[in-house]
């Protein structure tokens, strides 16, 4: 299936409300998508394996991939939830080496994939697309310190509360934000029992911030989240960089 046939003008603008993806050359952007074909996952279907052979990077169109690794008994933790219009898989392309977690669908999922030998391809042809790539990998560096930081200096509480923002902040939703993560995915994700993320939960709640459903955190404003989470100036025009981008869509 050729670009042409199913890369919509609609898809565009939805790709492009990704910072990264909106930052890209016209050159770029139409490369990537010439190279690109649609994939679906079901429910519970895995995307890759840590250890598997990379074979590309992928857009989230629809749906969320659950990124995490287990154990060999069974436990897992949870690193990532990724939601469209993000970007995965670009770690391989400068290393080459296997899938460093595991990739599944948390829900029935749509996925732009862009295979690995064409895109090898039209790097060794245009060397400088390699930095916007650099750019991809160089951000969620960042915030990967950033949360290290955090699991070192911060109290429970303050983790939490500032994961919920990173997360609001990667769907590009001001306001009032439906993260679609359950309260055990979301512990998982800090390394904290069930029990402490509902007690911070609740207090969240109390406080107005967020509403706690079935499979769901709903984050009733995000700027009050934010000053709750305490976060700096900096810390905001960090995250401004991961979200979905507002500037208009190029004709």
């Amino acid at each position: 299936m050729s670009a042409t046939s199913w890369v919509t003008p609609e898809l565009r603008a939805q790709l492009r409300t990704d910072a990264w993806f909106g930052s890209l050359s016209s050159g770029l952007e139409n490369d990537l998508l010439e190279l690109a074909t649609p994939k679906r996952l079901k429910v519970g279907e895995h995307l890759f394996f840590r250890g598997d052979v990379a074979d590309g990077i992928y857009a989230v169109l629809e749906g969320t991939l659950r990124i995490s690794g287990v154990t060999e008994s069974g436990k897992e933790a949870i690193l990532s939830m990724v939601e469209p219009p993000m970007w995965l898989g670009e770690i391989a392309l400068f290393d080459h080496l296997p899938r460093t977690h595991n990739a599944v669908a948390d829900v029935a999922t749509r996925l732009l994939y862009v295979p690995m030998g064409p895109l090898n391809e039209l790097l060794s042809r245009r060397p400088v697309y390699w930095r916007d790539f650099g750019v991809l990998m160089s951000l969620k560096v960042r915030f990967a310190f950033i949360g290290m930081e955090d699991l070192a200096l911060l109290p429970a509480d303050m983790r939490l509360t500032r994961r919920l923002v990173m997360l609001t902040f990667a769907l590009g939703k001001e306001g009032h934000c439906v993260l679609p993560i359950s309260q055990s995915q979301l512990g998982m994700m800090l390394g904290l029992s069930r029990q402490t993320t509902n007690q911070i939960l609740q207090n969240l709640q109390d406080q107005g911030v967020v509403q706690i459903a079935y499979g769901r955190i709903e984050v009733l404003d995000r700027a009050r989240l934010a000053d709750v989470a305490g976060l700096s100036c900096v810390d905001k025009a960090l995250l401004g960089q991961i979200g979905p981008s507002r500037a208009p869509a190029a004709g």
